[in-house]
């Protein structure tokens, strides 16, 4: 079990292995070789590129970052430099003479932040060859116009002022996709026309000329040198012997007044050391018995210590270990009932809320669908009273006008439900699309359907006579009857005409039934 007081040291030390293993994961290293874009949110305020957009993104090179989790991202760019073979075809000089050029170029991506940051946005995840492709291909275009404005004899007689103007006007172009130009040489520069091997003989001919003629003032200079340098050798050579003879002496008597100086001073340094001798040895007994006073005054402050050590010791571990149990145990019993108070006030808070919500919530409920219930019971009941008076006041309505004109009133109701009775009749002809009528022979083919019709409606009366019990032909002639006789002597009916109307009956309207 871990004591109490390592309980705390072991936590913060946990905690910050955490940290350290978390910032260990997190944290990036840049090789000098290599440019780090950071790319997110929360990058800081040092090595940022901002285009013109607002964008930002963070370049670190030869050091670290931490990168945040989630908030930011990090993608390597190398710095490390490229060798590009550059040629032309032949290409026109300003003579009009085709020449072909070829060219060494080394390319890498410049160290600034702009230069990174710009080569990242147009490099960034592609291959190292289309980085090559793309400067090549600039390289070429820029020295294929250089080339045509000069002459050959200018290319020819000053390279390194032609490779300096290719250098000079591509670095422009490259710096815009954030590269930059190490170097720059021209390789070769040949022609298929012997344009360049005729202007090389007379420089070659004027050169092996003069190369002759060098060579014989070398050979009589030559010869000339060796003569003086072999006078001089032998001169060299008798100085040399006559300065060793002197040499030779001037060392034998320095090495006899060396020895004697050397004898004299070995007898003194003998006596000398007998003398030094003696006085060493008093010196040692002395700082013995020294060192032996020394070791007891220390041995008897070591006991003196010794016992204060027990003491305070004694102390520390029973005493002040038995106030902290105690004052332990206290603070936990104290904590133990302000916990369990603080649980038993929120349980009893919880549940008198509880128990006040619910009896809230049903008397609202309650409250509720007894409104609802004496609404709808009002609505109810008013609308069965309302259809029961209307159904009332229509029946006496119909009943006084049956009491008051009898058959006539019957007989007008009918009356007026024939028209509807016949179009029911012939509502299915009018659903017929397409009818088609065959003779058979009598003329009756096209007078057949109407005659249908006709014949159909002349069962009509038998047909409510079955339905409903109303003879409607003996109320006819029940009421024609008693029409007839009323008329006078020189009066009668209007003789009916074929095809017009009859003469109406007298009705009564009565009062239409009220809609349910």
């Amino acid at each position: 079990m871990i004591p109490d007081y390592l309980t705390i040291p072991l936590t913060v030390a946990g905690v910050l292995i955490l940290l350290g293993l978390a910032f260990w994961a997190r944290y990036k290293t840049v090789s000098p070789d290599q440019a780090m874009i950071v790319t997110g949110t929360f990058l800081g305020s040092r090595n940022l590129a901002t285009d013109e957009t607002g964008r930002k993104i963070k370049i670190v090179r030869g050091g670290g970052a931490f990168i945040l989790p989630v908030f930011q991202k990090a993608d390597f760019l190398s710095l490390l430099s490229h060798k590009l073979e550059v040629s032309t075809p032949e290409v026109y000089t300003e003579q009009g003479v085709p020449v072909m050029a070829d060219g060494v170029a080394i390319i890498k991506i410049g160290g600034a932040v702009e230069d990174v940051a710009t080569a990242a946005e147009q490099f960034m995840g592609k291959p190292t060859e289309s980085l090559k492709g793309e400067a090549q291909e600039v390289l070429e275009g820029h020295l294929r116009a250089i080339l045509g404005s000069m002459t050959v004899e200018e290319v020819y007689r000053n390279r390194d002022k032609f490779a300096q103007e290719v250098q000079g006007v591509a670095a422009r172009d490259l710096k815009k996709m954030g590269l930059q130009i190490v170097s720059f040489t021209i390789k070769d520069l040949r022609d298929k026309h012997g344009y360049l091997d005729a202007l090389g003989k007379p420089r070659i001919a004027a050169v092996k000329r003069d190369a002759d003629i060098a060579e014989a003032e070398a050979v009589r200079d030559s010869r000339i040198q060796k003569a003086r340098a072999e006078e001089e050798g032998q001169k060299a050579e008798l100085l040399r012997d006559t300065n060793i003879a002197e040499a030779s002496k001037e060392k034998e008597l320095k090495i006899a007044a060396f020895k004697k100086d050397q004898d004299m001073a070995k007898a003194e340094a003998d006596q000398a050391y007998a003398v030094q001798e003696a006085r060493s040895k008093q010196s040692v007994v002395e700082e013995q018995m020294q060192v032996e006073l020394v070791r007891k005054e220390r041995e008897i402050d070591l006991e003196t210590k010794e016992i204060l050590r027990r003491e305070k010791q004694y102390d520390s571990e029973v005493k002040k270990k038995a106030d902290a149990d105690r004052y332990a145990v206290e603070q936990a019993a104290e904590a133990d009932k302000a916990k369990r108070l603080r649980e038993a006030d929120a349980l009893q808070y919880r549940i008198e809320a509880e128990a006040r919500a619910n009896a809230e919530q049903k008397r609202l409920e309650g409250l509720a669908i007894a409104d609802a219930e004496r609404a709808k019971g009002t609505a109810d009941a008013e609308v069965i009273k309302l259809r029961g008076l209307a159904e009332a006041e229509a029946k006496e309505k119909l009943a006084e006008a049956f009491e008051k004109f009898g058959e006539a009133a019957v007989l007008d109701i009918i009356v007026k439900m024939l028209p509807e009775l016949a179009g029911k009749v012939a509502e299915p002809i009018k659903g017929i699309d397409k009818l088609t009528v065959v003779d058979t022979g009598h003329g009756e083919g096209a007078a057949r359907l109407s005659n249908y019709v006709t014949s159909l409606m002349a069962t009509a009366p038998e047909m409510l006579k079955s339905v409903s019990g109303i003879d409607l032909n003996a109320i006819v002639r029940g009421f024609t009857s008693k029409a007839v006789p009323q008329l006078g002597a020189n009066q009668s009916l209007p003789p009916v005409q074929p095809g017009s109307v009859s003469p109406p009956l007298p009705s009564t309207i009565l009062p239409s039934e009220p809609k349910q």
